[in-house]
C-alpha cells in the first residue's frame, strides 16, 4: 500500500490535458479557453449615449446656452443626423451620438422652453454621458487570454466583440463499468442474495454536476473474459474509465487482471486509507483508469479525493473540492496506519462526523457536505480540535 499523498501525486503527475477542439461560443460555457482571442471590432463601435437625454456640442452650448431641439435618435437608428450650430437632438440610451455632438445631458437636468433646450446641471463637463468608440476595447486588441475560464460573463463579452467560435478544452468522455453478479437494477424485484446497484447513479450524478455529458454505463458479470472485453472496448471510446467492484483479492475480483490484459499501466493498487483501501489507478497512453472498490461510500470518497482533481486537470480547471480547517464537534479515535475520510457536516465553523461511517453505507454520505481527513499517524482528535475538511462540490 502507498500513502494518500503518494497516490494523489501519482495520479496528478500522469494526467495529460485533452487536445483542444473548436467549439461554438454558445456551447462553451464552463470550458477553458485554449487560445488568445482578439476583438473583431471596436466596442462600442460608435460614440454611444449612456443616458436618455439630449446630445449637443459642449462648446456650442457654452456660447449659446439655449439650443434648439431638432429631431431625435433612438438606439438602432442608422440614419446619420448632423448637429448644426445652436441645436441639440433628443437621444436615448444606446443610440449613436451624431456628428457635431460630444456631450449628452440627462433628461432630468433640463427644461424645454419654446422648443429650446435649457440645461440646469452645474456638473456638466465636455464628453459627459458619452461612451467613446473603442472605449472598452478596440478592434485587434486582446479580449481574453489563453487558459481563461469561460464564465457566463466571458461568453457574453466574447459575443459582444463579435466572436462566434473558439478553441477550448473539451469535457472528457467517460465509461462506467459496474461489476458484481449480486447487483440488481433499481425498480426490479430483488432476488435472494441481491442488492440494488447504486454506484453508477452516484458517479454519473457527480459527473453531471461537472458538466460531463458523454457518459456510458456498462453492467458486466464477474468474468475475466467479459470484464476484459468491455474494458478494452471502453478504452477505445473513452478518455476515462471507472470500474466499480472487483478490485479486491476475492476469487471473483478480476479488474486487476483485466486491466493488465488490456495493456493498462498500473500506477498503484491499494492505498493506506479508510474507506477505499483497494483503490486502483492506471493509465493507457493518455487515458485514465480507476478501479473503485464496490462499497458505495468508498466509490464516492475515492471519486472526490482522487478522480475529481484529475478530471479537472484534464480540462485545465482547478479542483472544486475546497480544503478548510474546522473545529471538531466531538472527539474521535482510531488506530494508526490508515488515513480516515469521515463523512461530515460543516456548519461554517464546526464540523460533525456523522453516524454510519461504514464503507457500505450511503445514508451518512447523503447528509454530508464534506469529508473530514484524519491523517494515518493520528490516533485521537479532541473536541474543539482543528481538523482538515474537504468541502464537496455540490
Amino acid at each position: 500500500m502507498i500513502s494518500v499523498a503518494a497516490a494523489k501525486e501519482k495520479i496528478i503527475n500522469n494526467v495529460v490535458p485533452l487536445t483542444p477542439v473548436k467549439s461554438m461560443l454558445h456551447l462553451a460555457a464552463g470550458k477553458v479557453l485554449a487560445e488568445d482571442v482578439y476583438s473583431a471590432t471596436d466596442i462600442p463601435s460608435f460614440n454611444q449615449s449612456s443616458m436618455d437625454g439630449y446630445a449637443f456640442s459642449f462648446d456650442d452650448w457654452k456660447t449659446n446656452q439655449s439650443l434648439k431641439i431638432n429631431g431625435e435618435i433612438a438606439a438602432g437608428d442608422n440614419v446619420v443626423t448632423y448637429i448644426s450650430p445652436g441645436s441639440a437632438v433628443r437621444i436615448f440610451t444606446g443610440a449613436a451620438v451624431p456628428p457635431g455632438a460630444d456631450t449628452v445631458v440627462m433628461q432630468e437636468k433640463i427644461k424645454i422652453e419654446n422648443g429650446h433646450l435649457i440645461i440646469s446641471d452645474e456638473t456638466m463637463v465636455k464628453g459627459l454621458n458619452v461612451r467613446l468608440k473603442g472605449f472598452e476595447i478596440k478592434a485587434g486588441e486582446l479580449a481574453m487570454k489563453n487558459n481563461s475560464l469561460l464564465t457566463p460573463a466571458a461568453i457574453g463579452f466574447l459575443a459582444g466583440v463579435g466572436i462566434t467560435e473558439i478553441a477550448a478544452y473539451p469535457y472528457p468522455s467517460v465509461s462506467i463499468i459496474v461489476t458484481g453478479n449480486e447487483l440488481q437494477v433499481p425498480g426490479n424485484t430483488l432476488q435472494a442474495g441481491q442488492l440494488y446497484e447504486s454506484n453508477s447513479f452516484s458517479l454519473s450524478a457527480a459527473l453531471k454536476l461537472m458538466h460531463f455529458t458523454e457518459v456510458k454505463i456498462y453492467k458486466v458479470e464477474d468474468s475475466l473474459e467479459k470484464i476484459t472485453e468491455v474494458l478494452n472496448n471502453s478504452l477505445q471510446k473513452s478518455d476515462v474509465v471507472f470500474l466499480t467492484g472487483g478490485i479486491s483479492v476475492g476469487d471473483y475480483d478480476f479488474v486487476l487482471q483485466a486491466a493488465t490484459a488490456c495493456g493498462v499501466e498500473k500506477l498503484f493498487h491499494k492505498v493506506k486509507q479508510r474507506p477505499g483501501r483497494p483503490l486502483y489507478a492506471g493509465k493507457k497512453e493518455n487515458k485514465l483508469i480507476f478501479g473503485l472498490p464496490g462499497n458505495p461510500a468508498s466509490v464516492l470518497t475515492c471519486f472526490y479525493e482522487y478522480a475529481e482533481p484529475a478530471l479537472k486537470k484534464m480540462i485545465l480547471q482547478k479542483t472544486s473540492v475546497q480544503i478548510k480547517n474546522a473545529l471538531l464537534a466531538e472527539p474521535f479515535k482510531k488506530a494508526a496506519g490508515l488515513t480516515h475520510f469521515l463523512k461530515g457536516y460543516y456548519d461554517g465553523s464546526i464540523v460533525t462526523a456523522l453516524n454510519a461511517q461504514e464503507s457500505y453505507r450511503l445514508s451518512s454520505f447523503a447528509q454530508a457536505n464534506c469529508l473530514i481527513k484524519i491523517d494515518e499517524a493520528t490516533i485521537a482528535c479532541e473536541k474543539g480540535e482543528l481538523v482538515e475538511i474537504h468541502l464537496l462540490p455540490f
